[in-house]
């Protein structure tokens, strides 16, 4: 008798309607690959577009496909060779924290190879952890990859979403000034984590400029997309290698600059990382709402408004 379990998966593009939790059967681990009883797992902007098919020519999806890719939970088998393998020595019973490169993880159980997964600290809370992937290697890639000094002013737009807002956290942890881009209802949680903040609108360039203690701005980090690149370049006059975003690929062919997120920081050594600095209490992870896995529709029509601060979390239990 076949063992099953639930998934979200969709059989075309399409807006959220497409998406439905289904009864599949349940994941058995390969050699080198850890199951995991999924307790929460995070959703991401780049996981809708992939659904509308925004992303095909990229990452095209296969039909049924499933979703998500961050994930938290607890060990339920390993496959051979587990012992050997994995960031940590895991045992069943383990609480872990990981990521899925299969688009699995929106499920009551994943399989993944062990590298893609580390212990979870008792101090992370549930929800954090299972959204820390994406959101967290994003956020390190491309700050990373400005190559901030103390003595520098970067701007970050989408500094209040999921990825923004441990973007503007790890770039101050480089002792540079951060202008962080979002909406004025925002602007107190950015004060609260050191950052200035700038609204959106009208004469942004010159506000920025403004803002910035120096009167320059030396590096710029999208994670929003909608011409903050053309913005960075040609109006602030960054050079491009100072320049990244997570979004907009047109804009990195355009003007040269830089793409670095999730895919460059993707490890579980990273993950551990972001994972003691939560523990720690030096990185706040806002959870902005968390949903059910029957309600995955209802948390993908939040997510898609773009208004949220921090993650939007699905929970399994």
């Amino acid at each position: 008798m076949t063992v099953t379990s639930k998934a979200v998966q969709f059989d075309s593009y399409g807006d959220v309607d497409v998406l439905e939790v289904r009864e599949v059967p349940r994941p058995v681990p390969g050699a080198g690959e850890v199951l995991v009883r999924v307790v929460t797992a995070g959703i991401n902007p780049g996981e809708a577009m992939i659904r509308r098919g925004a992303l095909h020519d990229r990452w095209p999806a296969t039909f049924p496909s499933g979703q998500g890719s961050d994930f938290a939970g607890v060990v339920e088998a390993l496959g051979d060779g587990v012992d050997s393998v994995g960031v940590d020595s895991l045992g069943v019973g383990d609480e872990v924290l990981g990521f899925s490169l299969d688009r699995s993880s929106h499920a009551e159980f994943v399989a993944v190879p062990a590298e893609q997964v580390t212990r979870k600290p008792a101090a992370v809370p549930w929800e954090v952890a299972g959204g820390l992937y994406i959101a967290g290697a994003a956020a390190y890639g491309a700050v990373r990859s400005v190559r901030l000094t103390a003595t520098d002013v970067v701007a970050v737009s989408g500094a209040a979403g999921g990825v923004g807002t441990i973007a503007v956290q790890l770039a101050r942890r480089t002792g540079a000034t951060v202008l962080g881009i979002a909406g004025p209802s925002n602007d107190e949680w950015l004060t609260a984590h050191g950052v200035i903040p700038v609204n959106y609108g009208d004469d942004l360039a010159a506000r920025l400029t403004a803002a910035s203690p120096t009167g320059r701005v030396d590096a710029f980090v999208d994670l929003f997309g909608g011409g903050y690149v053309e913005l960075a370049v040609e109006q602030l006059g960054i050079a491009p290698e100072r320049v990244d975003t997570i979004i907009d690929f047109a804009a990195v062919e355009r003007f040269g600059v830089q793409a670095e997120g999730t895919a460059a920081a993707s490890s579980a050594a990273v993950l551990a990382e972001l994972a003691d600095l939560v523990a720690a209490g030096d990185l706040d992870v806002p959870i902005a709402a968390v949903f059910p896995l029957d309600d995955v529709r209802d948390a993908y029509r939040t997510l898609e408004e773009r208004h949220t601060r921090g993650k939007l979390i699905l929970r399994m239990g």
